[in-house]
């Protein structure tokens, strides 16, 4: 069985994704009996977008609130790849992974779990007009039921971290009867300890719990998940008592629960990076020196110390310090204004339209950002303009190019439980993310490598050498380091902080009797 990631990648990460975990309720620290009888409000910061399609974002959703399963499942206290719906799995030949299911499971619809219907599920996915990075057929070519009880993935060339992409919340196995026609429908059909039972779209999603969840007994009785994109919303609904989770509490609401003894603040490093977008495939942005030019505008000490009041730092460029495949020696860089000017002119730049930053309104911080950036840009002769506008709506124009700057943060480890989605994504010269329309062949054969080196010292040196690329081409301006904080009621018990807000709703989360 090769369930485990080797030593120096659980050491690495847990070291990344450390988190919190906490049974609290009561006085004085006491915690009271957990009521089998409770319900539970999540404010989550967004909402489905796709229809619960699979491949899209809807999985995350579908994840966090208890109801979609994967085969397998990176575990944030181990630091590594852990069994779920699957019990075993190995590599069967270069390009083949065996992946054994777990007896007894039965779908909320009480059809069981078998090789046939976990096909059909990644399937769909593979399928999918756009797949998800973690599951596409340019890294896995097939999937089939070897017998009942086992699945075989294929990929197009060796593959060391199949196991990971079988994590990926978008390859959450549902029951066939979900998918009719074009749509998805996970109701009844998810294999979690919660099971939806209605919804109120782009508002509300309610669930029930799991009479029969293979996992042991649900402490809950059910919940309700809310899609609250103001982070001053989310801030006061747990102050209030309105929720009992608010995920990803922006900083300027940090002193008022945190001076709260009835919530609880969750704090942990993540592999977010908030980040200046620079459209690479657009004048004047196509110019390095205009790139580099801007990172040298910024000032980004006076940046995390008054937007993110001292709750960020600076960042050294496209990875944490901390995370193992960090660029060594890599510093933040400061500002230097007569070294920007020289730059411009460098590059051949002269004042005209104003350029455009775009900030994402889900991050509330980000408008006091863009205000900081404006005014560091003004200092040296680069007029600019500050929009306003929510992801959803903006997504399109990002991914065809027709933007010049946009604030935005991503996940490193969005996809699976290693950098390689994120880099091969956002950066190669066919990523699906790209939204930087950045090209470079020497990146693009450090990441093909490192794609296929099962030794975790050597990817993560591809990855350090790729991301000093990035870091030399001045592709972005990386700001800020952030730090995942969630808000807790004080009377939730057994529930763990997830810096990748994968796993919100468990069978194990409580919360106390009245």
């Amino acid at each position: 069985m090769r369930s485990s990631i080797p030593l120096s990648v659980s050491v690495g990460l847990v070291a990344l994704l450390s988190l919190s975990a906490c049974g609290f309720g009561g006085e004085a620290g006491k915690t009271s009996a957990a009521d089998p009888d409770q319900r539970i409000v999540v404010d989550n910061f967004r909402a489905p977008v796709a229809d619960w399609a699979l491949a899209s974002d809807a999985a995350y959703i579908l994840s966090l609130s208890g109801c979609l399963e994967t085969l397998t499942r990176y575990d944030e206290t181990q630091g590594k790849i852990v069994p779920s719906l699957a019990t075993e799995w190995k590599q069967v030949s270069d390009l083949e992974w065996d992946f054994t299911l777990r007896d007894g499971v039965k779908f909320q619809d009480g059809t069981p779990l078998t090789a046939a219907a976990v096909v059909g599920s990644l399937q769909n996915v593979l399928k999918a007009d756009v797949p998800a990075r973690a599951f596409s057929p340019k890294v896995v070519s097939g999937v089939k039921a070897v017998d009942e009880h086992t699945v075989r993935v294929t990929t197009p060339t060796k593959s060391p971290l199949v196991p990971y992409r079988l994590a990926s919340v978008n390859t959450g196995v549902l029951a066939p009867a979900a998918f009719k026609g074009e749509s998805v429908d996970p109701f009844g059909h998810c294999t979690g300890p919660f099971k939806p039972v209605s919804e109120k779209p782009k508002q509300s999603l309610t669930l029930d719990r799991n009479e029969d969840y293979w996992g042991g007994k649900v402490q809950l009785a059910g919940a309700e998940v809310r899609f609250i994109t103001d982070g001053g919303t989310r801030t006061t609904q747990v102050q209030t008592g309105e929720a009992d989770v608010s995920l990803s509490i922006p900083v300027s609401g940090l002193a008022a629960l945190e001076g709260d003894s009835n919530v609880k603040l969750l704090k942990a490093d993540s592999p977010r990076t908030a980040t200046l977008y620079m459209n690479n495939g657009k004048a004047p942005f196509d110019d390095v020196d205009f790139r580099k030019a801007v990172r040298s505008a910024l000032d980004l000490d006076a940046l995390a110390a008054s937007v993110y009041e001292g709750a960020a730092t600076p960042s050294t460029g496209p990875f944490a310090p901390s995370e193992p495949w960090s660029i060594e020696g890599a510093e933040a860089p400061k500002q230097d204004l007569e070294a920007a000017k020289k730059l411009l002119a460098s590059a051949g730049y002269t004042a005209g339209r104003p350029l455009e930053i775009v900030a994402i309104v889900e991050r509330a911080e980000f408008a006091d950002v863009a205000t900081v950036i404006q005014e560091n840009l003004k200092a040296v002769g680069v007029p600019v303009k500050i929009v306003t506008k929510e992801y959803a709506a903006v997504e399109p124009d990002l991914l065809s190019g027709n933007y010049d700057m946009v604030l935005s943060q991503r996940n490193r480890l969005i996809d699976i439980a290693d950098p390689i989605g994120f880099l091969t994504a956002d950066y190669t010269c066919e990523g699906t993310y790209n939204l930087s329309h950045f090209c470079n062949a020497e990146y693009d054969k450090k990441i093909a490598q490192a794609a296929t080196t099962a030794d975790s010292e050597q990817r993560y040196r591809l990855y350090s050498e790729a991301g000093q690329i990035l870091q030399d081409q001045a592709v972005n301006v990386w700001l800020v380091n952030e730090q995942a904080i969630d808000a807790v009621r004080t009377d939730l018990q057994a529930h763990v902080q997830d810096p990748l807000a994968r796993y919100v709703l468990r069978a194990e989360t409580a919360k106390s009797g009245s």
